[in-house]
């Protein structure tokens, strides 16, 4: 199976809820975040893509390393995708753009009527819930 490397965000709001993102085309939810250049570490990588999808502007040294996680793609068959998780903690506001067609912040305990990414609905929104910042 083919990988793709990418950096997401578990990015929580002023009231300890967490952003979920779909992107233009796309059925499920998962945290904002995408693949990883040539070049650029996971912290880079994640602070341009949040930049380009959200409109935020944060420092990679602003984000905290929580792991690295594995899961079927979302959006692409045949894919897996290997997933460096940092929390960043956020008051911005946040604009969806680029491929990003629709945002919802979510406490971890309210997610059923979301269609959910494998890698956010196995991994990272447990993580979350462990981490008991909702």
């Amino acid at each position: 199976m083919k990988v793709i490397r990418i950096a997401a965000a578990l990015l929580i709001g002023a009231d300890g809820r967490t952003l979920l993102v779909r992107k233009r085309g796309t059925e499920a939810f998962m945290q904002p975040g995408g693949k990883i250049d040539a070049g650029e570490t996971a912290a880079v990588a994640l602070a341009r893509e949040l930049n380009e999808e959200l409109g935020l502007l944060v420092e990679p040294e602003q984000a905290q390393f929580l792991g690295e996680f594995s899961a079927v793609a979302a959006n692409e068959p045949g894919f897996k995708v290997n997933c460096q998780l940092y929390r960043l903690d956020v008051d911005q506001a946040v604009v969806p753009a680029a491929e990003i067609e629709e945002i919802v912040w979510v406490d971890a305990e309210r997610v059923d009527h979301l269609q959910l990414a494998p890698l956010t609905r196995d991994s990272i929104l447990p993580l979350y819930r462990s981490l008991q910042i909702a």
